[in-house]
């Protein structure tokens, strides 16, 4: 079976079917800020040191592969759910490509009269991972849509975060302000650097607590949230920390609108810890 083919004038590998073999993996980034990402938006993002800089959790040896980790997004049209990416709702798209390239991925997906493109890069000299959404109602009707975005924390040591969870389960911490969703587990205590989940937009909603927009029982899959076509607009304290956006997008036929998602990293001085007292700089 033929999964892909090189596009030589483009310089890209482009993945036509999201069910590979093993996931196949491109690298971004080049100077301090690296993320790894499957053709389905699975892999994980760290500063300098994956393991003691890891900014999302990625789960090894996981069954189903490369699910639960990346950065993911998900569509609900009217209670029809699915993902660009095919994962991980696994819904079938009426359309799918990966396109692999020097330092950046770009995927897209098709499902009933919606068409979405993300573009995925590090820009140099920034800390962080670029999301660029593009939206696009291919139908004849008017779409009222809902689109979540999702990442989950690593609580920083990769190898701790795995392992440690009498202690871990009582340290994840995180701030909501408007659309960014900060990371800041032991940032009072003894850190020096936070990480932030952001869009460049009005969100209708946010998720920080994993349970709660996921639902106790259902999986990366089918999350509560997004079944529901609703945030809970939930804050960690403890537990699994992620960070969920929800926005209300309304296209009519032909139209199509842009929105940037930024992860990224802070890393300041003690000196330059706090603006004021307990307020993050």
């Amino acid at each position: 079976m033929q999964y892909g083919y090189f596009d030589d004038r483009n310089k890209e590998y482009v993945i036509t079917t999201p069910k590979t073999p093993y996931p196949w993996i491109n690298y971004l980034g080049s100077q301090e800020y690296f993320s790894m990402i499957s053709n389905t938006a699975g892999g994980y993002s760290f500063y300098k040191d994956a393991k003691l800089r890891r900014i999302t959790r990625y789960r090894y040896n996981n069954v189903p592969l490369d699910l639960g980790g990346g950065r993911y997004y998900y569509i609900n049209d009217g209670g029809d759910v699915w993902s660009p990416g095919w994962a991980p709702a696994k819904k079938e798209l009426e359309n799918y490509e990966c396109r692999h390239g020097m330092g950046y991925t770009k995927i897209t997906g098709a499902r009933g009269g919606i068409e979405t493109g993300i573009t995925f890069f590090v820009p140099l000299n920034t800390n962080a991972e670029v999301h660029k959404v593009v939206v696009k109602n291919t139908s004849n009707q008017k779409k009222r849509i809902k689109l979540f975005s999702f990442v989950e924390w690593c609580l920083w040591n990769a190898w701790d975060d795995q392992t440690n969870f009498q202690r871990n389960y009582n340290t994840g911490e995180v701030e909501i302000k408007g659309s960014v969703i900060y990371h800041k587990t032991e940032y009072k205590e003894r850190r020096n650097h936070y990480a932030f989940f952001s869009v460049n937009a009005p969100i209708a909603g946010f998720d920080s607590d994993r349970e709660s927009f996921l639902g106790t029982y259902n999986g990366f899959e089918n999350p509560q949230a997004v079944l529901a076509g609703k945030s809970n607009n939930s804050v960690a304290d403890g537990w699994h920390p992620i960070a969920s956006h929800c926005l209300e997008i309304e296209l009519e036929p032909g139209e199509a609108r842009d929105y940037v998602f930024l992860l990224g990293y802070v890393e300041n001085s003690q000196e330059e810890k706090w603006e004021s007292k307990n307020v993050i700089n």
